[in-house]
């Protein structure tokens, strides 16, 4: 149930990520987070009450808040590092977050098998190979690099900490909504500060174009939750190294979106990398 769990996360964190970059084209990308993170807070809000998750509430609910600072402040820097690129850099750099979970497992008392271990060794070096990075001619700014790596740690933190946020599923939901919450706060404010020094909140065509987006941005946010969800669901039943490394393969999932969608050409390296992600998928379900 791990490796289900933990692929299904996969599927979800790219498919939102690959949502979310097509709608950066056509609305400002911090009116992207800051919508669909509000829809994702009216359908939570709605199950919270239905399941009485509410009496669940305590003391651990402080991960769901610092998981709700953290990502937001995360995506915000990655979204800068790649306003400065080059993308086939910040982008495979992007998903070395997954050393954060992954460390976590070791101190918890993961010891993965051998064939584990190559699985792991596999699947790491598949992801960042799938961002399609740029091994040469590629000029980079310290500030791209330290602004990547903040927002890398950040991403693994978020795991970590969602992770630890509850034991039981009505928790979660509570967990979840108390992290969302928390987002909207945080990227709102984000948001006013950004307009305040001109900074744009709508696209030059106006509100309509966010309210023909809302089907979209509310599958944006969703599917985001229920990542956090499910990745929280495999790494509270089996090792959270596994759970880390499965579903941290969601820049797979991004690419080969991009390529079934808009028919666009996987680089090798890319095809490369989606590979080797499959052979250390099956390594690992496998050990």
């Amino acid at each position: 149930m791990t490796a289900a769990f933990a692929l299904a996360t996969a599927l979800l964190w790219g498919l939102a990520d690959f949502g979310g970059g097509l709608l950066t084209r056509r609305v400002p990308a911090l009116t992207v987070v800051v919508v669909s993170q509000v829809l994702a807070v009216l359908v939570l809000g709605a199950v919270v009450l239905a399941t009485g998750a509410w009496t669940e509430a305590g003391p651990d609910l402080w991960y769901a808040v610092a998981a709700g600072v953290v990502g937001p402040a995360a995506m915000l820097a990655f979204y800068k590092a790649l306003a400065l690129g080059p993308m086939g850099v910040v982008s495979p750099l992007g998903s070395l977050g997954v050393v954060v979970p992954v460390t976590v497992g070791l101190v918890l008392g993961d010891r993965p098998g051998l064939l584990q271990v190559g699985g792991i060794v596999a699947a790491v070096a598949g992801i960042v190979l799938a961002g399609g990075p740029e091994l040469r001619g590629a000029p980079v700014q310290r500030q791209a690099i330290a602004l990547t790596l903040f927002a890398a740690f950040g991403f693994g933190a978020v795991m970590a900490l969602i992770a630890e946020a509850s034991t039981t599923v009505t928790g979660l939901f509570l967990a979840l909504f108390v992290q969302r919450v928390t987002n909207v706060a945080v990227g709102g404010g984000a948001l006013y500060l950004s307009v305040r020094r001109g900074g744009r909140a709508l696209p030059e065509e106006g509100f309509r174009v966010v309210l023909g987006a809302l089907p979209a941005l509310a599958f944006v946010g969703l599917a985001d939750v229920a990542a956090n969800g499910t990745y929280a669901l495999a790494a509270q039943r089996g090792p959270v190294l596994v759970a880390a490394v499965l579903a941290s393969l969601y820049p797979v999932v991004t690419a080969l979106a991009a390529f079934g969608v808009l028919r666009e050409r996987l680089r090798a390296v890319q095809a490369a990398g989606a590979g080797l992600a499959l052979v250390g998928t099956v390594l690992i379900a496998g050990g």
